[in-house]
């Protein structure tokens, strides 16, 4: 099964009902090499309707030192569908990683700053 890795909104109960109709059960983990970032909500529509101007973001910097705390769940193919639909109107792309317990995660980065992070094998 996938794991996913959140650090913003995907943490909370009424996304997680939602999105994928049920409460996910999680862990906390840390991402190293990133650091927590704001991206500006351009659609203002959007940003009236969540009643924020910016999404959490995380940048790649590289440094072992930088951490992002979150959490990591097990979810279903079918439940990362359901992601992807959640954070497509975000302008989200969906990347692999490994967190620092060394668990191999799929999370969600701005479009713009995804083209930044290194690809892993």
């Amino acid at each position: 099964m996938p794991l996913l890795f959140s650090y913003g909104t995907l943490q909370r109960r009424d996304v997680q009902l939602a999105t994928f109709g049920r409460l996910l059960q999680g862990e906390p983990d840390e991402l190293a090499g990133f650091e927590p970032s704001l991206v500006k909500i351009e659609d203002p529509v959007l940003a009236a309707e969540i009643g924020r101007t910016h999404h959490a973001n995380v940048t790649f910097n590289g440094r072992k030192s930088s951490r992002v705390s979150g959490t990591v769940f097990e979810i279903t193919e079918g439940e990362l569908a359901a992601a992807d639909r959640y954070e497509e109107p975000a302008a989200y792309r969906r990347i692999a990683a490994t967190l620092v317990s060394g668990k191999r995660v799929w999370l969600y980065v701005d479009h713009r700053s995804a083209r930044d992070v290194p690809q892993e094998e």
